[in-house]
């Protein structure tokens, strides 16, 4: 990642602990909460790799179309799953905003900021800013519900994980 390095490391840890976590809610009873937090799983330990700072590590040339082809796979598995969830259209979004990122990247290893098409960008920025504010708004409300819920059930942790990734795209946008 273009940037700071004190930052870019915050991002790597925030990442791959919300990477973590959905690994942990992949134990869920639920199948599509096990399918949805797989692919949120591959998002975080994939943003996490992303956001190591350039100046520490500066990745082989053959990592970013690594990269563009596993999230490119994410974002057809995405789309296909979208037939049945409107909740996957979320997941083809960052999806492609990582195969984005990911072709810039490899386009300008050396430079930072202004790599990225402006307009691309810029529609990317305003549609993660937008889904942290409502992913923000919707973890207000969530009460706690009677009985026992497994660590991959608990419908807030799944909230403040999604919307931790939200903010760290936003913050990997920022630095193209």
């Amino acid at each position: 990642m273009h940037g700071p390095t004190s930052p870019g490391w915050l991002l790597v840890a925030l990442c791959a602990a919300t990477g973590a976590y959905c690994l942990l809610r992949m134990r869920s009873s639920v199948e599509e909460q096990r399918r949805a937090a797989g692919g949120e799983a591959l998002m975080g330990f994939g943003m996490a790799a992303m956001a190591v700072p350039a100046a520490v590590f500066t990745p082989p040339a053959w990592a970013w179309p690594l990269y563009t082809a596993v999230f490119g796979a994410a974002a057809l598995r995405a789309l296909w799953a979208a037939r049945t969830s409107t909740h996957h259209l979320h997941h083809l979004v960052g999806a492609g905003a990582m195969v984005y990122m990911a072709v810039v990247m490899a386009a300008s290893p050396g430079h930072h900021g202004g790599s990225g098409v402006p307009v691309v960008t810029g529609v990317l920025l305003l549609y993660f800013a937008g889904y942290v504010l409502l992913s923000g708004a919707r973890l207000i409300p969530v009460a706690a519900g009677g009985g026992t819920v497994g660590w991959g059930d608990r419908p807030e942790l799944s909230r403040a994980c999604r919307l931790s990734m939200g903010i760290a795209m936003v913050a990997m946008l920022l630095t193209l």
